[in-house]
């Protein structure tokens, strides 16, 4: 008989939280195998390799429906699901060997204090298709108000040279590590060091956007920051745990700032 575990012990053995497994358990797309009259969730092999999937398609941006549809129709195939997992897996692969690349030859070329000349190197491994995503995105979340906002920020970019590209990237990175050391410093998210930052975070994405985001926009673009997988992963490299609190700290300010 294959070993089972305690939904405690999936836990540690997963890093899945033991909240996230009952939630799991309660919209039925990881159901134990077994419920013993005390109570306890009991796991099995089959509960491991579906559980395994549910993480490999979160890393890749599937809504939870989306992978309980996947998972249980009746052709899906294990063997099948690993291979395509492995070749997307290989291509995000690739795609970050090639940012390592353009990382460590910007590095060289600040390090010998020259001048870049050739701007394409800049943006090597940068993904034309995933930005391509999130303006749909934002197309199919805010419907036509989204969609003239998208053709603003193209307009207003299109028209800015690198410097100004540069500056307003280089404002962002300043606020966002200025929220990042306020959140391990503690700081409440109504303090006037947070507050005063995420004021500024909101006027730099107003820089790209018709005007300012709105109450509804700002905490609209605080959940895109926690739904994809790709601005969670790059908000998790500033500090662990900066993507929720950043959302949350957005939130907040449009709750009690915007409205």
């Amino acid at each position: 008989m294959s070993m089972r575990r305690t939904v405690k012990q999936l836990a540690k053995v997963s890093g899945v939280s033991v909240r996230t497994l009952h939630h799991y358990h309660a919209i039925g797309l990881l159901v134990p195998a077994e419920v013993g009259t005390n109570g306890y969730r009991w796991y099995g092999q089959a509960e491991l390799l579906r559980l395994q999937q549910i993480l490999f398609f979160r890393e890749l941006g599937f809504e939870l429906a989306a992978i309980a549809s996947v998972l249980d129709d009746a052709a899906f195939d294990l063997r099948t699901a690993l291979l395509a997992h492995r070749a997307q897996f290989e291509e995000r692969l690739g795609q970050l060997h090639r940012l390592i690349r353009t990382i460590d030859h910007t590095v060289a070329t600040l390090d010998e204090d020259k001048t870049v000349s050739n701007d394409k190197a800049l943006f090597d491994g940068f993904d034309a298709e995933k930005q391509a995503a999130y303006e749909a995105e934002i197309k199919a979340k805010y419907g036509e108000h989204g969609e003239r906002g998208v053709e603003h920020a193209q307009r207003t970019m299109a028209t800015w040279g690198d410097d100004d590209k540069a500056n307003f990237l280089g404002e962002l990175r300043e606020i966002e590590r200025g929220l990042a050391d306020a959140m391990v410093a503690g700081d409440a998210m109504d303090s006037l060091r947070v507050e005063a930052l995420i004021a500024r975070h909101r006027d730099w994405v107003g820089r790209s956007w018709p005007r300012p985001p709105d109450a509804a926009a700002y905490a609209g673009l605080a959940d895109m920051y926690t739904g994809h997988p790709d601005f969670v992963a790059r908000y998790e490299a500033i500090r662990p745990g900066f993507a929720d609190w950043l959302a949350d700290a957005m939130r907040s300010f449009a709750h009690t700032r915007l409205t």
